[in-house]
């Protein structure tokens, strides 16, 4: 993927129209955050503002969450995420059925570019693809660009900078494969 795609200049209509999206994300995840563990259904609706689209009610979050762009995120059936949570960026979050998402974890589709003097003429954003039975630890980070590949696990505090193959186990900063699952345990219904 040419990653410059992803590029947006600063100071630009787009670059206003993510500022614009940010101020009402934010607004609207605090809005959510509010909400208590017991109220299912009016953290499945705020969650559904947040986001601008339905959710299955088989979504379980744990407020608080916190969202900086929203509309860029997409949760299959069974989803689980847990408190602390944040999702920044504003390129694509897909999030497949059955993935658990533990406490604090984050998931960061946008960044700037590494050479000092790009730092603040650009935006950079890539998708991140979360497959089918995933689960993330408590505190990882799955960065920009990147696809946990279904029936995986992400190991808590675990940094991932690249793709996670399916059925594999990562650990560390940054994630490294630790080993393979077997299918039945990476991809059985839970």
């Amino acid at each position: 993927m040419d990653d410059r795609k992803w590029w947006i200049k600063t100071r630009t209509p787009e670059a206003r129209e993510i500022l614009g999206r940010v101020k009402v994300a934010t607004r609207l995840s605090a809005e959510l955050s509010a909400h208590c563990y017991d109220e299912p259904e009016r953290i499945r609706e705020a969650f559904e503002e947040l986001i601008g689209k339905p959710v299955d009610h088989s979504l379980s979050l744990i407020p608080p969450f916190y969202a900086d762009h929203g509309l860029n995120i997409t949760v299959g059936r069974r989803v689980h995420i847990g408190y602390g949570c944040m999702f920044t960026g504003h390129a694509p979050i897909d999030i497949a059925d059955e993935v658990m998402i533990a406490n604090k974890a984050n998931l960061v589709t946008g960044g700037h570019p590494v050479p000092p003097d790009q730092r603040r003429d650009y935006l950079t954003g890539a998708p991140i693809t979360i497959e089918r039975n995933v689960w993330i630890g408590t505190a990882a980070t799955i960065l920009q660009g990147i696809t946990i590949g279904a029936g995986s696990v992400v190991a808590a505090g675990a940094v991932v900078t690249h793709n996670v193959p399916p059925a594999t186990l990562v650990a560390g900063v940054p994630a490294t494969i630790i080993r393979e699952l077997e299918s039945t345990e990476a991809l059985s219904s839970a």
